[in-house]
């Protein structure tokens, strides 16, 4: 049995992240920036925005901007859309919807197992990866969310949902 010291550290160690697909892979991110996990919403689309940009949706009162990050990333999207859902994130004190494929489940990932991505130049979205976690032979990409929703992007975007 461990002790208070071990079981604090042991939990330090690890982090929570929620594990979902887009196209054919399985990505995640810290599950302390997702506020909840909702359906795909019906949105009010605003003219010249992004291709990435779905629009907007009325939240409980709150103004949310939706992107499909499947576009973002220039990643094909399933087919089947039954299991898509929007990952409701709050990125700096701004809150935005996530298009995603399917989620599957949430991970405790022992930091120190996370292996870097080798830097290859063609790969536009290697920028966006924190890492690569294996798990029963299963390879997950750790996503860093806040530089796949730069800054600018995020402080752009919700001046028009506002």
């Amino acid at each position: 049995m461990l002790n208070q010291k071990e079981n604090k550290q042991t939990q330090s160690d690890q982090q929570k992240y929620l594990e979902f697909d887009l196209g054919s892979e399985s990505y995640a991110i810290p599950l302390l920036t997702i506020k909840e996990v909702i359906p795909v919403p019906e949105t009010t689309i605003l003219p010249n925005q992004p291709v990435y940009f779905m629009g907007i949706m009325n939240l409980r009162g709150q103004i949310i901007s939706i992107i499909d990050l499947r576009v973002k990333l220039k990643i094909k999207p399933r087919e089947n859309k039954k299991e898509e859902a929007v990952l409701i994130v709050d990125i700096a004190g701004v809150s935005m919807g996530l298009i995603v494929d399917s989620i599957n489940k949430v991970l405790w990932i022992k930091m120190a197992s996370v292996v870097e991505v080798p830097e290859i130049k063609s790969q536009m979205n290697a920028k966006y990866i924190q890492g690569v976690h294996q798990s029963e032979g299963k390879l997950t990409i750790l996503m860093d969310i806040v530089r796949i929703l730069d800054l600018e992007d995020i402080k752009r975007l919700s001046e028009k949902a506002a």
